[in-house]
């Protein structure tokens, strides 16, 4: 069984930064893709970053140039560094593993609000 445990989220004021971390655990062959999405609400799941096996990155236009996604692999761990963080970046984030053919994996969720 393969567990996603994230952490980081809180309550931030604009302009501020947090580090969201996800971390996997189990029978873990292999992971590919690693991606943070976000649910606002009244609103459906969106991409925010995903990065590939290789290090090639994706961002939401919203997103580029304030957030960072990065990976360690020898620690099954994903990391998304946000900057410059806005009160329309507020909502539950999750992470999400792609594990070939063990399927896709998602976190709990951690809420991220940004509010002065």
């Amino acid at each position: 069984q393969v567990q996603l445990v994230e952490s980081g989220g809180g309550l931030v004021q604009p302009g501020g930064s947090l580090r969201l971390s996800c971390a996997a655990s189990g029978s873990i062959f292999r992971i590919n893709t690693m991606g943070w999405y976000r649910q606002a609400p009244g609103n459906q799941r969106e991409l925010v970053a995903r990065i590939s096996s290789g290090g090639g990155t994706n961002y939401a236009d919203s997103v580029k140039g304030r957030f960072t996604i990065s990976r360690d692999n020898a620690k099954n761990t994903v990391y998304l560094e946000m900057n410059s963080l806005k009160p329309e970046d507020t909502a539950v984030y999750y992470c999400r593993m792609a594990l070939g053919i063990q399927g896709d994996y998602w976190g709990q969720g951690t809420q991220v609000t940004v509010s002065s």
